[in-house]
């Protein structure tokens, strides 16, 4: 694991921020950091989690407070888990391997992303046995081979990983000006290495009046009935990642889905699309406070957890932030951007008056602006 120590002026997620910057690559930094087109959603998700205003209580009951819950049967140490990015070993060597012990020994959630640098069997081995980690999910895109999709749910099941993350909201990419302008960011060697068997779909040939697009590529893009047929060939639960619309999360409770996480992608695909905080609450207002809702996109702050779940999250997930730690200190340094946002969130609860993340909840909220 990691030889490079931990500067003595980080104490922020944002101090990761900045020290990553230094370390990294324009490619490897506009992958890592940038997101689609003018990157308006990007600002607007932190921005949406700081227009928020708290309304602390006082001289409430403390002692004996904790952060625990259960999710999809599960008890959480604390409700922050990492969410799923790919190819870490561009950041940092110690990469997925490293990401994860340092989940483990801070009992947060993992969710493996599909093009992992790392083999997915690999990484379950480093944790899975660990006494008091998080949970461990595999992050799934829909490909149209289904034959390969069967034979990749296997593994993810044989390999003991508890939970599906299905992404949705990218059947095709965004308009990434930032990746584009900066090149490739992987260097030789570091690939997709649990997808070495997917072929890719054979388009079908378009006329000069036709759009490559719409009538070549999303032929292949997944559909309802796709996540109908998952359902069919695996025993794990699965959770929809890249909910923003109530009528979506409707339809996945319906479909006897296991929750549903609000993501715009990190502002990657869909460029002015709203900011998760705005769509969060109106989520939870469509499905119930009671069926799981997750979060993520431009959590910075222990308090903007505490916003999150006080809009009814039931958990949040990071993905910059980690990636900012790892860049800096290897596993030590994502083991630190978990361990502040949970010392944060901590604090941030007891300022509030909350014990128990039961406590938790709009009526320490002031209203937001209306803008999404």
């Amino acid at each position: 694991m990691s030889a490079r120590a931990l500067p003595p002026d980080v104490v922020s997620l944002a101090d990761h921020e900045r020290h990553a910057r230094a370390l990294l690559s324009e490619a490897a930094w506009a992958w890592l950091d940038g997101g689609a087109a003018d990157e308006f959603t990007v600002h607007a998700n932190t921005r949406a989690w700081s227009d928020w205003q708290l309304w602390p209580r006082v001289m409430r009951p403390l002692a004996g407070g904790h952060t625990r819950r259960t999710l999809l049967g599960r008890e959480l140490a604390h409700p922050i888990l990492l969410a799923p990015v790919a190819l870490q070993r561009i950041a940092h060597p110690d990469g997925e391997i490293g990401v994860a012990c340092a989940a483990s020994a801070q009992q947060a959630g993992l969710v493996l992303s599909t093009q992992a640098s790392t083999p997915l069997e690999d990484v379950a081995r480093a944790i899975r046995d660990d006494a008091g980690r998080g949970p461990m999910w595999m992050q799934l895109y829909l490909p149209h081979d289904r034959g390969f999709t069967i034979e990749f749910v296997r593994r993810i099941e044989a390999a003991g990983y508890e939970a599906l993350v299905l992404t949705v909201d990218a059947p095709c990419s965004g308009v990434r000006d930032r990746e584009r302008r900066a090149g490739t960011a992987a260097p030789s060697g570091i690939t997709a290495v649990n997808l070495q068997s997917w072929r890719p779909p054979v388009q079908p040939v378009t006329r000069p009046d036709q759009s490559a697009l719409f009538d070549g590529l999303l032929h292949h893009a997944p559909s309802w009935d796709d996540i109908a047929w998952l359902q069919g060939i695996t025993r794990l639960p699965i959770v929809l990642k890249g909910v923003l619309h109530p009528d979506d999360a409707r339809q996945a409770q319906a479909m006897g889905l296991a929750g549903v996480i609000v993501s715009n992608h990190g502002g990657r695909t869909l460029d002015t699309a709203v900011s998760t905080a705005w769509a969060l609450p109106r989520v939870v207002d469509a499905v119930g406070a009671d069926w799981p809702v997750l979060v993520d996109g431009g959590i910075r702050r222990g308090t903007d957890v505490f916003k999150a779940l006080a809009l009814g999250a039931h958990a949040v997930l990071i993905g910059r932030p980690y990636m900012h730690g790892l860049t800096v200190a290897g596993a030590m340094g994502v083991a630190h951007v978990i361990r502040l946002l949970r010392d944060e969130f901590e604090i941030a609860m007891a300022l509030c008056g909350c014990r128990t993340l039961d406590e938790i909840g709009q009526q320490h909220l002031v209203a937001a602006p209306t803008r999404p």
